[in-house]
């Protein structure tokens, strides 16, 4: 059955267990993609047009932005990051998932576009912020004033949680990543997502219509 594809918000304070939520989502479903941001930065070396970011020129990012041309956008040291529509609304028409690791701004700009119908949107909670700094820590990649700068982040991030259409408490990896992906399970039969059902409805209709003329 033809559905049109989901666009997937998953938001989450850093050391909330988001990112490891992502890659087993699309571990479990290979066809899920993330979004391809744009960005005016320079490219890294390895680093491909079309594949890490879009690399665009400000005065292309901006003529974007003017254009209604991007779900969502910010700026950040100087540098746009943000998510072209195009690429997503396309992605949608032909039944494909899009993933959005975005934070609670990000978040309202595209739930607020043209796209909005198409969002699902998921915050994930830490069990407790003792929890959270400990996972942080766990890491040994940041000092302790970036740790420290973190959680005063995760605060005004946490604030957020009811903006959103379902809210995980990943006390449990194993068990939330179940519900996660019981979530786009059950989005996917949406009504309103199930593109082929007027068709498949008419055909039953035509199938009472040639039962009533024998």
């Amino acid at each position: 059955m033809a559905r049109r594809g989901l666009l997937i918000i998953l938001s989450s304070p850093s050391g909330a267990g988001k990112s490891t939520l992502a890659r087993r989502l699309m571990a479990w479903d290979p066809t899920i993609r993330f979004s391809v941001s744009a960005t005016t930065r320079a490219p890294r070396a390895g680093e491909q047009d079309g594949r890490e970011y879009y690399f665009k020129t400000r005065a292309d990012f901006e003529a974007m932005i003017d254009a209604g041309e991007m779900l969502e956008h910010a700026e950040v040291f100087g540098n746009f990051y943000g998510s072209p529509k195009g690429p997503v609304e396309e992605a949608l028409t032909h039944g494909r998932d899009m993933l959005f690791d975005i934070d609670w701004q990000g978040g309202q700009q595209v739930r607020n576009s043209s796209l909005g119908k198409d969002v699902v949107s998921i915050f994930v909670l830490p069990p407790s912020i003792a929890e959270l700094e400990a996972r942080l820590r766990g890491r040994a990649q940041d000092s302790d004033e970036v740790i420290a700068g973190r959680m005063r982040k995760s605060r005004d991030e946490i604030s957020h949680w009811a903006e959103y259409d379902y809210v995980l408490i990943n006390d449990d990896l194993e068990r939330t990543d179940a519900v996660l992906r019981g979530i786009i399970a059950s989005e996917r039969m949406r009504r309103e997502r199930q593109t082929g059902l007027n068709g498949f409805v008419r055909g039953l209709n035509a199938e009472f219509e040639a039962r009533s003329t024998v």
